[in-house]
């Protein structure tokens, strides 16, 4: 039976094949107990506990893949979305619902220019000659700064649509976005950026900021089986939540609950049961992961006892 025929039945859940979003998209698939194995860096990859075929694709493309109903799911970052909604607007029956984000992946899509050039402004850039594999979103945003620029005026006629023609020569490019000044191929570039490091390496600094973007989950306006993604949705959500936070329990005495409270107010209040000892109690709260050590030192000096944290493999909201 070939690979397409066992499609059949199967709900398709796009994944990112490589790159920044891949490997924590993998991970997030375990802690979900989605149970696969990829052979021969195949494209496709069959779950072996669920009904789940999963499609490994550029990130880039799984809007459009999950957005004309071909996959139920996908995991891609939200400048994909926008890139892909810039060029094919959603309909009634077409499009994503964007229903989780994931908190990884975060960056921003940012206008670079020369380091030691004399662009400061985004403004300063119309007319010019941009470099960018975002051509959608930067079209946009160019398009509405030659608006604000010539006072809400269209200008050179106008294109289909009815929106005036861009001034601005948006260039894409597929990759090393970042190499196009130095080659002389644009005056600034679009590009998304992480930690910043590769655009200072290419001489480049932000002047201003597209959009900020991270992971999400996607799914299809009409899925397959939407049991089977709302079940998938609530395990990630659950594995989410695991990494996001940790259980720290503690005993206090009954008289310090309202100053204790105010540590580890809890995800929604914190569990509290009377312990044999008279006017203690023993208390439960889930506390941000980043702020829990912070958290024992204040309990401590609150006067709590016996303080633990707990890591958490899963939960269910």
């Amino acid at each position: 039976m070939s690979a397409l025929e066992q499609l059949n039945g199967k709900l398709l859940f796009a994944i990112p094949k490589k790159g920044r979003l891949k490997e924590k998209a993998l991970s997030l698939l375990d802690g979900s107990d989605v149970q696969f194995n990829r052979s021969d860096r195949s494209d496709i990859a069959f779950s072996n506990n669920t009904p789940v075929a999963l499609v490994f694709l550029p990130a880039s493309d799984i809007p459009a893949f999950v957005g004309r109903g071909k996959g139920a799911l996908g995991i891609t970052g939200s400048d994909c979305i926008l890139e892909y909604e810039s060029k094919e607007p959603p309909t009634a029956t077409s499009g994503v619902e964007q229903i989780l984000d994931l908190g990884f992946g975060r960056c921003k899509l940012q206008v670079q220019v020369p380091e030691k050039g004399e662009v400061e402004r985004p403004e300063q850039l119309v007319g010019k000659t941009i470099a960018t594999s975002f051509d959608g979103l930067s079209r946009k945003y160019f398009r509405e700064l030659e608006r604000k620029v010539g006072g809400g005026e269209q200008v050179n006629g106008s294109e289909e649509g009815g929106e005036g023609k861009l001034q601005t020569n948006i260039l894409h490019l597929s990759g090393s976005v970042e190499a196009a000044y130095s080659l002389g191929m644009a005056d600034a570039v679009v590009d998304l950026v992480e930690s910043g490091l590769t655009m200072r390496v290419a001489g480049l600094k932000p002047i201003a900021t597209v959009l900020e973007s991270s992971a999400v989950l996607i799914r299809s306006k009409h899925p397959s089986d939407p049991k089977w993604v709302d079940l998938l949705t609530d395990r990630m959500r659950g594995v989410i939540t695991a990494q996001r936070y940790v259980l720290c329990t503690y005993n206090v005495e009954r008289r310090l609950l309202d100053q204790v409270h105010k540590i580890t107010p809890g995800k929604r209040a914190p569990t509290i049961n009377n312990l044999e000892e008279e006017g203690w109690v023993a208390v439960q709260a889930m506390v941000e992961s980043d702020r829990a050590a912070v958290a024992m030192d204040e309990l401590k000096a609150a006067g709590a006892q016996d303080i633990l944290i707990i890591k958490l493999e899963n939960t269910r909201v």
